[in-house]
């Protein structure tokens, strides 16, 4: 730590210069790549799972299919997991290219569009596993004030097959927070001083 220089930003966020800040830089883009890759996996998987997902009853010699299209809730988090997948597949891409060539394509104004689409893609999952949770709490324990029935109890394999596409989501959107967090470092250390490009 003796050959680091410590400075302060304008944040008052002390900003280290030194021999480990390529250690931490290579850390931090690894991080993220392998952050991103899972964003892009999971998404995939979650929107398959949901979108796949279908199981006929016979009720009263009507044949009648449960898809994901009757929830708009699973419709919209669908949407949402395609995508914050397309959008972490090429964010991954660009990290990937970054790391191979060693040299960055990273300046300010980069660095804040990246900021805003994590932040974006990171609050557009959130509010969709939000929505698809909310929806399958009432299809697991209905609502008896309002008469809703509990549909998990007639179409359990969909239920099941939903849950795990909403856990996948999940971890999607929790992924996108620490995503969102590394972009927020990234962006913030180009203002810590004159030496503190990252990429």
């Amino acid at each position: 730590m003796s050959s680091a220089i410590l400075e302060v930003s304008p944040g008052n966020i002390p900003v280290f210069h030194g021999r480990n800040l390529k250690v931490v830089d290579r850390r931090v883009r690894i991080a993220e790549v392998v952050l991103r890759c899972l964003v892009c996996g999971l998404g995939v998987l979650a929107a398959v799972l949901i979108g796949s997902d279908t199981q006929v009853r016979v009720i009263f010699s009507v044949q009648k299919k449960a898809r994901f299209t009757d929830m708009k809730a699973l419709v919209f988090l669908v949407i949402a997991d395609g995508i914050v997948a397309a959008y972490s597949l090429i964010q991954c891409l660009r990290c990937v290219v970054s790391m191979i060539r060693g040299s960055v394509l990273f300046n300010r104004p980069l660095a804040w569009i990246i900021f805003s689409g994590d932040q974006v893609m990171a609050y557009v999952m959130l509010a969709a596993v939000a929505a698809a949770a909310q929806s399958a709490v009432f299809a697991k324990l209905g609502q008896p004030e309002l008469q809703w029935m509990k549909i998990c109890d007639m179409y359990g394999k969909f239920c099941n097959e939903v849950g795990e596409g909403i856990a996948s989501a999940l971890v999607v959107s929790l992924s996108m927070v620490a995503v969102s967090c590394l972009s927020a470092f990234n962006l913030f250390r180009l203002y810590g001083g004159k030496s503190s490009s990252m990429w």
